[in-house]
C-alpha cells in the first residue's frame, strides 16, 4: 500500500511568519490523519535572495513548532541538471519560446496598446504581449547568440491545444479530506508564463512539479493565494505526462489590516515570537489550529 505523502516547501529569503506556521502544522496534521508522510522541501532557486542564513532560521523555527519531517530535504538548488532535461524537452517540442523584453519594453508596448484595458493576470500583472512568439528562428537565434537577456516562456496557446479538454484538478473542500470537487483549470488567465531563465534552468511551477513527481507527493496543501497557478501546475503536468496530486488551499492568515502576511513586507516573524516568549502551542491557538 501506498504511503500518502504530503510536503511543506518554503523559500529561504526570509523569515518564516504566522502564514507559514499554520500551512506547515497543517500539513503535518493531515498527514497524521491520513497515516501518511511528511517532506520538506526548500525551494531554493533564487540564488540571489535565498541564503543559507535564511534556510538556517527556517530549519530552527519549524523544529520548535515541533514539525517532523522525512530525511533528506530536497533542495531545489542541487538540482537545476533535472530541470534543465525538462525544459530541453519542452524546447524540442516547441512549447516555450525565448522572451526578450524588458520589463520597460513591455510597460512601453502595452502603453501604446490600450493601456488600462491590456489583459492582466489573476495576480494584476499585464500578460506578456505576444511579439517574441512571432521571430523567426534565426531572429531568435541571432539574439541569443549576441547575449540578449531572455526567459523561456511558455506557449499556453499551444500547451492547451497539445493536452485534453477540460482540463481541471481534484481539490478537497476541508482538511479532514472528506469530500472532493473537480476546479476547471485556467491556465490561460496567466498568459505565457515564464518556465524558466537563460541562467536559471526553471521557474516555480516547473520546479514544482517536476518535485512533486519526483518525491511522489499524493497532496498538496497550501494556501489560497497559489489556487489559480494550480491551472498552470496543472497544464504542465499534462504536457510533461506527470502524475496529478490531490489539492487543498487553505485560508490564509491575516494581518491586522486584513492582508494576507508576507516576508517582503517584514511582518512579524516566528523568531520574533519565540523570543518575546511565544510557546509553540500558543502559535497553533494564534493560527486556529
Amino acid at each position: 500500500m501506498t504511503l500518502l505523502t504530503f510536503r511543506f516547501a518554503p523559500s529561504p529569503n526570509g523569515e518564516l511568519h504566522l502564514g507559514h506556521a499554520y500551512s506547515a502544522l497543517l500539513n503535518q496534521q493531515m498527514a497524521a490523519q491520513a497515516g501518511g508522510r511528511l517532506l520538506l522541501r526548500i525551494e531554493d532557486i533564487d540564488i540571489t535572495r535565498c541564503t543559507p542564513e535564511f534556510e538556517a532560521g527556517v530549519l530552527r523555527d519549524l523544529e520548535w513548532l515541533g514539525l517532523r519531517w522525512e530525511r533528506p530535504v530536497r533542495r531545489q538548488s542541487e538540482h537545476f541538471a533535472e530541470y534543465r532535461e525538462v525544459l530541453d524537452r519542452l524546447i524540442s517540442e516547441e512549447l516555450v519560446y525565448p522572451a526578450f523584453m524588458s520589463r520597460g519594453e513591455i510597460r512601453a508596448f502595452i502603453a501604446e496598446s490600450g493601456g488600462r484595458d491590456w489583459p492582466r493576470d489573476p495576480d494584476g500583472v499585464p500578460l506578456y504581449p505576444p511579439l517574441d512568439k512571432a521571430l523567426s528562428a534565426r531572429e531568435r537565434k541571432r539574439r541569443i547568440a549576441e547575449n540578449m537577456p531572455f526567459a523561456w516562456r511558455l506557449d499556453v496557446e499551444a500547451a492547451i491545444a497539445r493536452v485534453a479538454a477540460g482540463l481541471s484538478w481534484m481539490e478537497f473542500t476541508n482538511e479532514r479530506m472528506a469530500a472532493t470537487r473537480a476546479i476547471k483549470a485556467q491556465p490561460q488567465a496567466w498568459g505565457d508564463v515564464i518556465v524558466a531563465r537563460r541562467d536559471i534552468p526553471t521557474s516555480y511551477h516547473l520546479a514544482v512539479v517536476v518535485d512533486d513527481a519526483l518525491q511522489g507527493v499524493s497532496h498538496v496543501v497550501r494556501g489560497q493565494d497559489l489556487s489559480s497557478a494550480t491551472g498552470v501546475q496543472r497544464l504542465l503536468q499534462e504536457l510533461l505526462g506527470l502524475p496529478q496530486p490531490r489539492y487543498f488551499h487553505h485560508r490564509l492568515i491575516l494581518g491586522p489590516d486584513g492582508r494576507k502576511l508576507s516576508k517582503s513586507l517584514k511582518d512579524i516573524g516566528l523568531a520574533a515570537l519565540r523570543e518575546a516568549g511565544m510557546s509553540p502551542q500558543g502559535i497553533r491557538q494564534l493560527s486556529g489550529l
